[in-house]
């Protein structure tokens, strides 16, 4: 195996990271350079890192180039840990100590009207990313990372969940397409992740894969929290078997990918959205019947703001309750579409009035007018209020 490895980014366009090379010697001790704008201010606290990390790792003998884009030090870590890994063989992680802010637990129905796609191999994405108050953000490993960079992003996405504030965002990851995606849960299982996306997902079997490994993670770990799944359909055979998906363990929204899921069908997606209708009614129908949350998917052209707005109100009326984002600006404007109407409050506030009169009065059944009313319909009821309460936030 070579004894020079690299990890990380650097260049003129490159913020908030960091290219680490490690040659590993027969001797001489550890010698570390470092190039960085800031290596006045704080070149020796950066320094006192890779030679606590290299020590860590048993490495006594090397040679370290650090190249610095004003890197946080949890980033400094996960490059460094990134080379040694590619050169000796260890089960041992650099762990940084985890932020109070991102040990909470999430809720099965807690409200996912947006969710934020970040690359997983970019840290300056992830830096401030809650400010602009998304429900989720999502830490994707897939799509968005290069084949030679999946490793390096992995351990910098488990050391992200342990030190940058979500500001409440739900912190989501997107784990690569099965049997991929079983080796980055490993990753990312142990360090409180509230939510894990699978993509191009079809089968149970999948969602079963992803269950069985997760549950044997936290068994080793002796882990207690709840780690809830969003499948994202993105073929013919995930819509046709997406009732079975959506009913699945620990899944609590079910999501649709169209830009794969049109391919699939060699067809385009377009801006009416015919080529899709079907599918996105199907997912909507698969995830109400289950009892979870229909989500669709992203609106790709970041600068027209007036399209995604038309689109939201599509989606809103077919009965999906968020979709996805790939830039923050388009965050407020989801948040808006799906807040409820007035006619929407107005018949949710009825519901609940009669639901509270019913059970003063004793009564163990609630109707309003005509119609029954039974507990998930009042849940329902209930959620749309809240959300209004909220509006566009």
């Amino acid at each position: 195996m070579a004894k020079t490895k690299t990890a990380g980014n650097y260049g003129k366009d490159i913020r908030s990271d960091c290219k680490v090379t490690l040659e590993l010697t027969k001797s001489g001790g550890v010698k570390i350079e470092l190039i960085s704008k800031i290596k006045e201010y704080f070149g020796d606290n950066i320094i006192s890192l890779a030679k606590d990390e290299l020590k860590f790792f048993d490495v006594k003998n090397a040679k370290m180039k650090i190249e610095d884009r004003g890197a946080l030090d949890y980033v400094i870590a996960a490059r460094i840990e990134a080379a040694i890994k590619q050169i000796i063989d260890t089960d041992k992680e650099y762990l940084l100590p985890i932020i109070p802010e991102n040990t909470n637990q999430t809720k099965k129905d807690r409200y996912r009207r947006s969710r934020l796609y970040l690359p997983g191999n970019t840290p300056k994405l992830a830096l401030n990313a809650g400010v602009h108050k998304p429900d989720g953000i999502i830490l994707d490993l897939e799509d968005s990372v290069a084949h030679t960079k999946k490793y390096e992003a992995a351990i910098l996405v488990r050391n992200t969940l342990r030190s940058i504030n979500f500001y409440g965002a739900e912190r989501m990851v997107r784990i690569n397409q099965l049997p991929k995606g079983l080796d980055d849960l490993e990753f990312v299982v142990p360090h409180n992740v509230n939510l894990i996306l699978v993509p191009k997902c079809e089968t149970v079997e999948q969602i079963e894969q992803v269950n069985n490994k997760i549950a044997k993670i936290k068994k080793e770990k002796n882990l207690k929290f709840n780690i809830w799944l969003m499948p994202i359909i993105e073929s013919a055979l995930g819509v046709i078997n997406s009732y079975q998906i959506a009913a699945s363990k620990n899944v609590v929204a079910l999501a649709i990918g169209l830009e794969d899921y049109t391919a699939d069908l060699g067809t385009q997606r377009t801006a009416e959205g015919t080529e899709s209708f079907f599918a996105r009614s199907q997912i909507v129908n698969s995830a109400r019947a289950a009892k979870i949350q229909p989500i669709d998917s992203v609106f790709s052209d970041v600068s027209n703001m007036e399209a995604l707005k038309q689109n939201v109100l599509i989606s809103k009326s077919l009965g999906f309750d968020g979709m996805g984002c790939i830039h923050p600006r388009q965050i407020p404007v989801i948040h808006i579409g799906y807040t409820p109407n007035e006619k929407e409050i107005e018949k949710a506030q009825k519901i609940v009035d009669a639901y509270n009169e019913a059970q003063k009065m004793g009564l163990g059944v609630v109707s309003l007018g005509f119609k029954m009313i039974d507990a998930p319909v009042v849940k329902r009821a209930q959620q749309i209020l809240d959300m209004a309460k909220i509006g566009g936030k």
